[in-house]
């Protein structure tokens, strides 16, 4: 979690930002709040984005879909921008946790307790989005948000109904370097074996700390890693051996060859209650979530006291400026 810069606005939807959550290839996400004090994650458009001639359509898909998947997994949308308006705005509810990039480049690779335990609940997720007949088609580390009752998968701002084979854009690539299916990257076919290819490489990040197809500490090009996920073999040195092969065969380049999704919560169980994701949280997460949560919690009161209701305007109409009163801030999911 960030301050706000001066150029950010000070309200999106007559709902006040607090702070800024992250930024992705869409636009940038922050906090914010309703008027009853509920938090909330809302993420603004970038213009180069909504100056495409077809995104009022896929905006509007966007917020569609995400409505659909109803699922202890998914988080809500609760309001987004009419027809036309600029910047094309989404709010949902906020998840005090941070992402699973965020997580592993700060404290390493999870427990292998703990990865089994994501397997089952990812499996899960995928289940219920397929479920609806729709794809995510951005399943990555930082689209996972490690949260406390349960892990959850964010951002469908790229899913589409399973039976549309477009682009997003003419000639583009839908989903992102290092975690898209061979297809995807050769054809830009993105459909549920995409999303099981994704988990599976999610996975070997969980536990080693790099996708599949990247050796520790590389910085390699798209194009690079585009050209190992077609024609090379995945690295799964590091994946705990009862994952291995459902894992290997998530991660097979043929789709047919990948596990659908009622097959992989077959392969992936979800763990009972008692021993399940809760009971296996990695050392410093739940302190963590904690902290992000009272972070929230103070923004949003002091957002309250204040007159502005948190913007406080700086000189010459530069726009507003983050809460005088702020806590120490943790490294947070982006979107």
């Amino acid at each position: 979690m960030e301050p706000l810069e001066a150029t950010d606005p000070g309200m999106v939807g007559g709902f006040p930002l607090l702070a800024r959550l992250g930024a992705g290839g869409m636009g940038r996400v922050y906090l914010a709040r309703t008027p009853a004090g509920r938090p909330l994650a809302v993420k603004t458009i970038l213009p180069d984005v909504a100056a495409a001639a077809d995104f009022e359509q896929r905006f509007a898909r966007e917020i569609r879909n995400s409505d659909r998947v109803r699922s202890p997994w998914t988080v809500s949308v609760v309001d987004f921008s009419p027809p036309g308006h600029r910047p094309p705005w989404l709010a949902t509810e906020y998840v005090a946790a941070p992402s699973l990039a965020d997580w592993v480049t700060a404290h390493g690779p999870l427990p292998a307790s703990t990865l089994l335990a994501l397997a089952g609940e990812l499996a899960a997720a995928l289940a219920a989005v397929h479920a609806c007949d729709l794809t995510h088609r951005d399943v990555k580390p930082s689209n996972v948000l490690l949260a406390r009752e349960r892990p959850m998968l964010i951002d469908f701002g790229i899913a589409r109904a399973t039976d549309d084979t477009r682009h997003t854009r003419t000639g583009g690539v839908i989903g992102s370097p290092g975690y898209l299916a061979p297809e995807q990257a050769l054809r830009g076919a993105a459909g549920a074996p995409g999303d099981v290819f994704s988990l599976g490489a999610v996975l070997v990040f969980a536990a080693t700390g790099h996708g599949p197809f990247e050796q520790p500490g590389e910085a390699l090009s798209a194009a690079s890693l585009m050209y190992r996920i077609v024609h090379e073999t995945p690295r799964l040195d590091g994946v705990p051996g009862e994952l291995l092969p459902v894992v290997r065969r998530c991660l097979a380049k043929e789709p047919d060859h990948r596990p659908v999704s009622a097959e992989l919560t077959a392969l992936l169980p979800r763990l009972a209650a008692d021993a399940g994701w809760q009971s296996r949280l990695p050392s410093g997460l739940a302190e963590d979530i904690a902290a992000r949560a009272v972070q929230a919690g103070e923004l949003i009161a002091a957002a309250a006291a204040a007159p502005t209701h948190g913007a406080v305007s700086v000189p010459g109409g530069q726009g507003p400026v983050f809460p005088p009163s702020q806590p120490s801030s943790a490294p947070a999911p982006t979107s």
